[in-house]
């Protein structure tokens, strides 16, 4: 086994250690504060749940801040965004917060790491296409960090959901990082750090869960996944920032369908329901597990093509894509998570029964 191995192992075993440690004390602390989820609602658990889990996670990303991070402006920039976002995350966590609110503590880390950090989306190629975004790029770069916060945040609705997904998420680039040296050192220990983070996590999150993220946590997820996205346009090129985006399919475009479908029904794109992949997933396997596994799978199968696209052979991947987005328009066609289909077929029945009515 390469000293490279090794010490990547240690990193992810020594963050996952002090994640699992500290997640007890967590659970007392966000019962004491009373930021907790009670039953009810939208909510499926049937009990109250501590939901500081972000904050567990954040400690073991600061953990291996200080021991496996080269203290840098770039790196601190990323440390304070990632403070912010967890400070308004764990108000919303104790007493729900105005999405407005919310909305504005995500503008202010992305700013910090944008105008501070100078991570920023500035130019990419692709089949012989430049383009340079110029004065756009910081802002851009922001729109994306806030997406993909929101991602996560959307999607984080069954035990080990988010948390499953960002690790899945942080293995692949992790494994593509390994055999490419496609991103930078900074990519490569932020994978490995929340790698641990995120298992440690899991432990206590996966059904039946005892701690939930939180708001806190779903959007540092976010927030972290987004910069490592970022990170990758070191090489300016697509591929660096087109395969975390694949990775991330499923949480994407759900909340895509979400914005959609509440559109559609004349409804606020930022206020919830109970219309999600996983809602619609957990209607037919009536299974936390199975659900969460099923979604798993195919997330884990985009992971992979996005290996072999990247380390193999291109068009194998590109083949495995198209095959899974086949299976993510099925999805759309046989469930409601964009179109009310009960509504639709009810309003072409009204309309079939006017058009027979004046007729006779």
């Amino acid at each position: 086994m390469s000293n490279i191995i090794v010490n990547d192992l240690k990193i992810i075993l020594g963050v996952f250690l002090f994640v699992v440690l500290i997640i007890p004390l967590i659970q007392k602390l966000a019962i004491h504060i009373n930021a907790v989820d009670i039953p009810g609602g939208r909510h499926i658990h049937n009990k109250v749940m501590p939901k500081l889990g972000g904050l567990a996670i954040f400690f073991g990303f600061l953990l291996g801040y200080m021991f496996f991070c080269t203290k840098t402006p770039q790196m601190l920039s990323i440390l304070i965004g990632g403070i912010i976002i967890l400070i308004f995350g764990i108000f919303d966590d104790i007493k729900r917060l105005p999405a407005s609110v919310q909305f504005v503590g995500q503008i202010i880390s992305a700013c910090v790491v944008v105008f501070y950090g100078n991570i920023v989306i500035q130019d990419v190629s692709a089949y012989g296409i430049y383009l340079n975004f110029g004065v756009l790029a910081p802002y851009l770069t922001i729109i994306f960090i806030i997406a993909l916060m929101n991602c996560l945040n959307f999607i984080d609705g069954l035990d080990g959901l988010a948390g499953g997904i960002a690790t899945i998420f942080f293995i692949t680039i992790s494994i593509i990082i390994s055999f490419t040296g496609i991103y930078n050192g900074l990519d490569a220990s932020l994978s490995l750090i929340m790698i641990g983070a995120t298992l440690g996590f899991l432990l206590y999150n996966f059904h039946p869960a005892k701690i939930f993220l939180g708001n806190s946590g779903s959007m540092f997820l976010g927030y972290i996944i987004s910069i490592i996205s970022v990170l990758g346009f070191k090489n300016v090129t697509i591929t660096s920032f087109i395969i975390p985006v694949l990775i991330l399919a499923i949480p994407i475009l759900d909340t895509l369908f979400a914005i959609i479908r509440r559109i559609l029904k004349g409804e606020n794109p930022t206020q919830g329901d109970g219309l999600h992949l996983h809602h619609q997933l957990l209607k037919r396997t009536s299974s936390q597990v199975k659900t969460v596994l099923i979604i798993y799978f195919i997330d884990i199968l985009f992971s992979i093509a996005s290996i072999v696209y990247v380390t193999k052979n291109a068009m194998i991947g590109q083949i495995v894509y198209a095959i899974l987005f086949i299976i993510i328009i099925w999805l759309i066609a046989t469930t409601n998570i964009v179109f009310d289909k009960k509504r639709i077929s009810e309003d072409l029945k009204k309309k079939f029964s006017r058009k027979k009515e004046k007729k006779n």
